[in-house]
């Protein structure tokens, strides 16, 4: 049986891999708006019909938003990201906590076997931040301390692959926890779940470490469906 020919990749292949270049690298930073369509004709010397079949491309997969009348916006700095914040938008923070539910208790089973004094030690330092957000009502610290610290241990697994799709949730998850922060009785210091966890992973206990992870997830579903208890 014969091979078919090796063809050379169309042009519009070339110019998508320059255009998420330039995003993956940062150049085009999450939320910055791309050059106009003239500006990137001329920079890749490309047609018009060649650059708007490219731009589509990369819209369909996340990376781009086309505004009409406005321009178009870095969405997302790969499929992945781009595809979890277009299924978040029409799933909702439900799906989005099961999803981490299965996430969190691997990472915490897994870090607690892996992780060294290092990421330990960093850990802790997040949650001080985070209790220190929390009594100084700073919302946005609050967040940022938040996601470091699940983040952090995640990173803690050694798992690259684990890592890299929770690192993608940072969007959606940021966003929810904007719910939370004004409910009446949300206990947004509270140790279960994080200092616990913290003290499961120092113990290098995984049982433990998944046990307080699943709880962490199950309290907040069961916050996100009735409300304090």
């Amino acid at each position: 049986m014969s091979l078919d020919p090796v063809r050379r990749p169309s042009l519009s292949s070339e110019v998508i891999a320059r255009l998420r270049h330039r995003i993956a690298s940062g150049e085009w930073p999450v939320g910055a708006r791309v050059p106009t369509e003239p500006e990137l004709m001329e920079q890749l010397e490309v047609a018009r019909g060649t650059l708007r079949e490219a731009v589509r491309a990369l819209a369909h997969a996340g990376l781009l938003e086309v505004r009409q009348g406005d321009g178009t916006y870095v969405r997302a700095t790969n499929e992945l990201s781009g595809a979890v914040k277009r299924l978040y938008g029409d799933s909702g923070q439900e799906h989005l906590l099961e999803v981490r539910q299965a996430l969190d208790v691997q990472a915490a089973r897994l870090a607690a076997v892996r992780a060294d004094d290092a990421a330990l030690d960093a850990l802790a330092d997040a949650l001080t931040r985070r209790a220190a957000a929390w009594d100084a009502n700073d919302f946005e610290q609050w967040v940022a301390a938040d996601w470091d610290f699940h983040a952090g241990v995640a990173e803690a697994t050694g798992n690259p692959l684990l890592n890299e799709l929770y690192r993608n949730l940072a969007a959606p998850l940021r966003a929810s926890m904007a719910a939370f922060w004004d409910s009446p009785g949300f206990a947004g210091a509270a140790p279960a779940g994080h200092e616990d966890l913290l003290a499961a992973l120092r113990a290098h206990d995984p049982a433990e470490a998944a046990r307080q992870a699943g709880a962490n997830i199950t309290e907040t579903l069961a916050w996100h469906t009735n409300g304090p208890t």
